[in-house]
C-alpha cells in the first residue's frame, strides 16, 4: 500500500454498510497475512432510531475480525444551512481528523459507482474542478485519504461479500430518493446503464480526466495568487486581480477563498464579485456574502473571512481585568502576565464605540478622535465595529482591542507587567 510509512496506522471508515465491510473484511485479511497497524472508526451520527443497533453491529463484526474498533459520537449542525447530509459528512470528517496521528491512512469505501454519481451530481450543479470528483489519494489532516475502492463496481462489492458471507447494515434512508445521491442511483443511473452499459465506467473515467487537467492548471493559479494576494493571506489587491485573464481570475478568486478555509463560492459568486466588488467605485465598500463567510471591497483590496456581528452597541460592562472578559459575539478581551504586588489592582468600563471617543497617544499631548486614529493604522471598518473600548469610569478612553493604548495606559501595563490582549470571536 502506497504512502503508508513504517509504524502508520490504516483507520478504516466503518459505517456497517455493505461497501465499508467488504473494505473493512478485505484490509483484515490483508493485514493477516502482511501485518501493520489496522483499526477502525464508527461515527455514531445519533440521527436515525437504529443508530445504536448499527453501533453494537459494528463492535461484533470488528471483534469477529479481531479489528479494534472506534465508536465516536458526533453532533450534527442540522441548521448550519448546508443541508443534513453535507453537515454529517463534515461531522464524520471532523471525528476522523481528531484521531489520525502524522502519517496515518484512513480508508474510505467509495467505489466507481459512487465516483460515477459525484461526477454528475457536479456536472449538475456547475461545477468546474469538482467534476474531477474524488482522488484515490489525497492529504488529510496530519496524514492521507485512501479510497482503494474507486476502480470496483459496487456488482463486484455484492458478491464479495455473498462469496465471503458477510453481514451487513440497509440503512433505509438509502431508498429515499428525496436526496439527490439517491435519485441518481435508482433512477438516473439505472436508465444511462440500460442505454449505456459501461456509462459508470465511463463517468468516472471523465472525472480521471478532468482531474489531470486541473493538475496542469493548478500551479499556474498558484502563481497568479501569488502575485496578487497580500502580507494578510486573507486579502487580495484589486488592481492586479483585474488585471488577469477573465477565466485565470475565476479560478484564482475560488483557490484563495479556499485557502482562507472559507466555504466554496456558489455558482454566482465569481460573477457577484466581478460585477459588484471588482467593478464598484473606490469610494465604496461594497460585499458579497454566502454561507456564512463574506468577501469585502475596501481600499483597493478585497477582504475574505467569516461573517461577524458587531459587539452590540449598548454592552457596556465594569471588568477588573483578573479573568477574562467574554464580548458578546467579538471574542474575549484579557490582561496577560503576572501583575507586579507594587500595583493597585482597579476597574475600567469595557463598552462597544459609540462615535465621538478620543484618545492621547504615547508622545503626544492632545488628543486625537479614535476613529482617525484606527483609520491611521489601517483597521478595516467591520473589525471597528468589533473592537471593545477600555476607559476609566470617568470616560477617558485607555485602549481600542489590542490595536491602541493611551500613554497613561501603555505606561500602566510597563509598570505592571501586563499586556492587553483582545481575542476576537474565532472564526
Amino acid at each position: 500500500m502506497p504512502h503508508v510509512q513504517t509504524g502508520a496506522c490504516v483507520w478504516v471508515g466503518y459505517s456497517g454498510g455493505l461497501d465499508s465491510t467488504v473494505l473493512l473484511h478485505a484490509l483484515a485479511s490483508h493485514q493477516r497475512r502482511h501485518g501493520g497497524a489496522l483499526r477502525a472508526l464508527h461515527v455514531h451520527h445519533g440521527l436515525h432510531a437504529d443508530a445504536e443497533d448499527w453501533a453494537r453491529h459494528c463492535i461484533d463484526a470488528c471483534a469477529a475480525l479481531d479489528v479494534p474498533l472506534d465508536v465516536l459520537q458526533v453532533e450534527v449542525a442540522k441548521h448550519s444551512g448546508e443541508g443534513l447530509e453535507a453537515a454529517a459528512r463534515n461531522a464524520r470528517h471532523a471525528a476522523f481528523a481528531s484521531l489520525l496521528k502524522p502519517g496515518d491512512v484512513l480508508a474510505l469505501a467509495h467505489h466507481l459507482d459512487d465516483q460515477a454519481e459525484t461526477f454528475l451530481l457536479r456536472a449538475l450543479r456547475g461545477a468546474g474542478d469538482g467534476l474531477g470528483a474524488m482522488r484515490a489519494w489525497r492529504r488529510f489532516e496530519p496524514g492521507w485519504l485512501w479510497r482503494p475502492l474507486l476502480d470496483t463496481p459496487r456488482t463486484a462489492l455484492l458478491a464479495y461479500a455473498q462469496r465471503h458471507g458477510l453481514r451487513w447494515i440497509d440503512d433505509p434512508t438509502n431508498a429515499s430518493e428525496a436526496h439527490d445521491r439517491n435519485f441518481l442511483r435508482r433512477q438516473v443511473m439505472p436508465l444511462l446503464q440500460a442505454r449505456w452499459p459501461q456509462a459508470a465506467n465511463s463517468l468516472a473515467a471523465s472525472a480521471a480526466l478532468q482531474r489531470d487537467a486541473v493538475a496542469l492548471l493548478e500551479a499556474e493559479d498558484a502563481a497568479a495568487l501569488a502575485q496578487v494576494r497580500c502580507a494578510d493571506p486573507a486579502c487580495v489587491d484589486v488592481e492586479r486581480l483585474a488585471a488577469l485573464p477573465r477565466e485565470r481570475r475565476a479560478r484564482v478568486l475560488r483557490r484563495w477563498i479556499g485557502g482562507c478555509g472559507l466555504p466554496p463560492l456558489p455558482a454566482e459568486g465569481v460573477s457577484r464579485i466581478e460585477h459588484d466588488l471588482l467593478k464598484a467605485s473606490a469610494d465604496t465598500t461594497p460585499a458579497f456574502a454566502w454561507h456564512d463567510a463574506i468577501v469585502r471591497r475596501w481600499r483597493g483590496l478585497l477582504w475574505a473571512e467569516r461573517t461577524h456581528v458587531p459587539l452590540p452597541s449598548a454592552f457596556r460592562q465594569a471588568w477588573d481585568g483578573k479573568a477574562p472578559l467574554h464580548l458578546p459575539g467579538s471574542g474575549t478581551l484579557a490582561l496577560e502576565g503576572t501583575m507586579h504586588s507594587t500595583i493597585e489592582p482597579t476597574t475600567w468600563i469595557v463598552h462597544a464605540r459609540t462615535g465621538g471617543e478620543r484618545i492621547t497617544l504615547p508622545g503626544r499631548t492632545h488628543s486625537h478622535a479614535l476613529k482617525h486614529v484606527l483609520q491611521a493604522l489601517g483597521i478595516p471598518p467591520w473589525i471597528r465595529a468589533r473592537l471593545p473600548v477600555l476607559s476609566h469610569a470617568d470616560g477617558d478612553v485607555l485602549a481600542a482591542g489590542d490595536l491602541v493604548a493611551s500613554a497613561a495606559f501603555s505606561e500602566w501595563m510597563q509598570a505592571s507587567g501586563l499586556r492587553l490582549r483582545w481575542q476576537p470571536a474565532a472564526a
